[in-house]
């Protein structure tokens, strides 16, 4: 299978003052299309670090980022704009929604800065990736009167409607009670089956079920990278195998 993701001895050094921090060291990974990580890892053990190398929001200190065999540590910041905005779709903790913008137009609004015009009609993309995600009947709807889950769908839908290579999701259930994380895994999962590629930072290990491969980082380097046995599965896939 390709690889979407190739990570090459990649480490990150911040220098505050007199003092170096080396966040990350020599990492090395790769991330297959239709792959489904889970980025697990305690506070200071370099996840965050990995994934604003992955979302080109940081560049690293040394080592090669190849995305889709593309070199982006090598691009420049424009060169990586452009990667941002067209293939890589970023879901948050907190939802990030503009609060008196409607559910599509939220969806529809990465495309105000696609100058290639790959998508030709935004609000028809921006309708069926609502619609992709549960949201038929929410698509007028301001944030504020949609629930946690429903907001976190629309980011959702706003991460797809660029046809990205890959879903970078940060602690996506991080704001959410049980029920409803549990809803938003089943989610990405049926993208997932779809053949998106997403990488996803949890601390919860019942979230990290729901992928199909966990990466955990200790001190910068990584301690475990193995599929996950006995994958927490939705109805919908668990009644599939048992036919």
């Amino acid at each position: 299978m390709a690889s979407v993701i190739e990570l090459k001895n990649i480490s990150k050094t911040f220098v505050m003052g007199e003092i170096s921090v080396q966040a990350l060291k020599h990492l090395s990974i790769t991330i297959d299309h239709g792959d489904f990580v889970a980025v697990m890892g305690s506070s200071g053990s370099g996840k965050s670090t990995m994934m604003n190398i992955l979302g080109c929001l940081s560049p690293p200190t040394s080592g090669e980022y190849l995305l889709e065999n593309q070199n982006v540590a090598a691009m420049k910041p424009a060169q990586l704009a452009n990667i941002r905005n067209t293939r890589i779709g970023f879901v948050f903790q907190g939802y990030n929604l503009l609060p008196r913008t409607s559910a599509v137009e939220n969806v529809e609004l990465p495309l105000v800065y696609d100058r290639k015009n790959r998508i030709p009609n935004p609000r028809l993309k921006a309708r069926e990736m609502l619609e992709l995600v549960g949201l038929k009947d929410r698509m007028t709807h301001e944030p504020n009167r949609l629930s946690g889950g429903q907001q976190q769908r629309v980011a959702i839908a706003r991460a797809l409607v660029n046809d990205p290579a890959i879903i970078l999701a940060d602690e996506p259930t991080g704001n959410l009670d049980s029920k409803t994380s549990i809803d938003i895994m089943k989610t990405f999962q049926e993208l997932n089956r779809r053949g998106i590629t997403i990488v996803l930072v949890t601390h919860e290990e019942d979230i990290a079920g729901y992928t199909r491969r966990i990466i955990e980082l200790r001190d910068g380097i990584v301690v475990k990278d193995s599929p996950v046995e006995g994958m927490t599965l939705d109805r919908t896939e668990s009644a599939v195998q048992a036919e």
